[in-house]
C-alpha cells in the first residue's frame, strides 16, 4: 500500500453543496460576490490580519504585490519553489540571489545586508518562510528601514503561523499565501495577499479587476479574481481548519521525536508555532539521501527532494554571489509524507523505513 506524499483535503460535499446552491440562487458567480466577501472576512478573523485580498493563485499574488509596491529590482532566495523567482522574472523585475542560513534554510539577512551595501538600485526583498518556518522578520524590517526597500514574504507554506501572538502575515509590506489544493488550506486553486497599508490593498483590488474603478480604466491591470465556486470550497474547508492544523502539527512532532539525532531538521523560529505544512529532513550526504530514498521507494512511500535544485542552476541569468549553503542543502534534503489523511501508524512506518535506509548506508 502506497503512503502518499500529499493528499488534498476534500471539502465536505453536503456543506459545499449548500454554498454552491447560494451561488446559483444569487446568480453572482465571480467579481467580488457574496461568498468572496464572506471568505475574506472569515480569513481575516481566523488569521488575525487586515487588508487581505483573495487572488486566483499564489503566483499572481506575488506578481500583483510587486506591481503595487513598485518593486523593480529585488534580492531573493534560491531555496524556494520555482514561482518565487519565476514570478519576478515574468514581471520583468531584475533580481539576484543571496544565500540562505544554514540552520533555518531561510534567506540570510546577513548575506542580504552585504548585497544591499553594494547595490543601491535594489528596492525589494522577496523572502520565503520555507516550510512555514518564519524568516528573521525583525532583521529584515531593520534592513528595509535602513535601505528604503520593500519586503514581500512568500508565505505560501505559512498558513496560520504566528510569531508570538502576531500573525506572520503582518510582517513586511505584503505577504502572499497560496491556496493550491496541496496546501494546508485551499480553494483548489487560489491565493491571497495581505498588505500592510490599506492604500496598497485598494490599489491591488483595482488592478486584479483590469484596473477598473468606477467604470474608468486607471492603469494596466489584470484579471486575478477568485470566483465564487472556489470561495465555496474555501469556506467549507475553513469550517474544519482547527482539526486539520492540529492533526498535521501532531504528526510533525511525531516525526521529529522519532528521527531526532538521526537526520537534520531546519531550526525553527523560537517564538513560532508549527502547522505541519511539510516535513523536511536533511541527510548527511547525497549518498545517504540516495540510500534513504531507495528504501522509501521500495516500501511504497512517496517523498520529494524539496527544494531541489538550488534555483541558480535553473535561472543562470540571475546574478548571485556565493550560494554554497543553498546548493549544499538542496542536494541533501527531502520531504516525507505529511497531510491530513496520514495516520500515526503511517508516520511510524515512514520513520522506521528512514532508519532502515540510514542503517543500510552505514553498513
Amino acid at each position: 500500500m502506497t503512503i502518499a506524499l500529499n493528499s488534498p483535503v476534500a471539502p465536505n460535499i453536503a456543506q459545499l453543496t449548500k454554498y454552491l446552491e447560494q451561488v446559483n440562487e444569487s446568480g453572482h458567480y465571480t467579481n467580488f460576490g457574496p461568498l468572496h466577501h464572506e471568505l475574506t472576512r472569515r480569513l481575516e478573523e481566523y488569521l488575525g490580519v487586515k487588508n487581505l485580498l483573495l487572488i486566483s493563485n499564489g503566483t499572481l499574488a506575488l506578481q500583483v504585490a510587486y506591481k503595487v509596491l513598485g518593486i523593480t529590482s529585488a534580492i531573493t532566495t534560491p531555496f524556494s519553489f520555482v514561482a518565487t523567482t519565476s514570478s519576478l522574472l515574468w514581471q520583468g523585475v531584475e533580481c539576484q540571489f543571496c544565500d540562505i542560513d544554514r540552520s533555518t534554510y531561510n534567506l540570510s539577512p546577513a548575506k542580504v545586508k552585504e548585497r544591499l551595501f553594494n547595490n543601491s538600485n535594489v528596492n525589494g526583498i522577496v523572502a520565503t518562510h520555507v516550510y512555514g518556518n518564519p524568516c528573521d522578520v525583525e532583521e529584515f524590517a531593520n534592513l528595509a528601514s535602513k535601505h528604503d526597500v520593500k519586503v514581500v514574504y512568500d508565505a505560501a507554506h505559512a498558513f496560520g503561523i504566528k510569531v508570538g501572538e502576531q500573525s506572520i502575515l503582518n510582517f513586511g509590506d505584503a505577504s502572499i499565501l497560496s491556496f493550491h489544493a496541496t496546501k494546508v488550506f485551499h480553494t483548489v486553486e487560489g491565493g491571497a495577499i495581505v498588505f500592510k497599508r490599506t492604500e496598497d490593498y485598494e490599489k491591488a483590488k483595482q488592478l486584479i479587476n483590469f484596473a477598473i474603478c468606477n467604470g474608468e480604466i486607471t492603469d494596466v491591470g489584470i484579471n486575478a479574481k477568485l470566483n465564487e465556486y472556489q470561495c465555496a470550497v474555501g469556506l467549507t474547508i475553513l469550517d474544519d481548519m482547527d482539526n486539520i492544523v492540529t492533526h498535521r502539527a501532531e504528526l510533525f512532532s511525531l516525526y521529529q521525536d522519532n528521527l531526532a539525532g538521526l537526520v537534520g531538521f531546519p531550526q525553527w523560529h523560537s517564538l513560532a508555532n508549527t502547522n505541519g505544512a511539510y516535513l523536511p529532513i536533511c541527510l548527511n550526504s547525497e549518498d545517504e539521501l540516495a540510500s534513504v530514498a531507495a528504501e522509501l521507494s521500495k516500501n511504497g512511500i512517496q517523498y520529494r527532494p524539496y527544494f531541489k535544485p538550488s534555483l541558480d542552476s535553473v535561472f543562470p541569468q540571475v546574478k548571485h554571489g556565493n550560494l554554497e549553503v543553498s546548493r549544499d542543502i538542496s542536494s541533501r534534503v527531502l520531504c516525507l509524507p505529511l497531510h491530513f489523511k496520514l495516520t500515526r501508524v503511517d508516520v511510524l512506518k515512514v520513520t522506521s523505513t528512514v532508519k532502515k535506509g540510514l542503517l543500510c548506508h552505514a553498513q
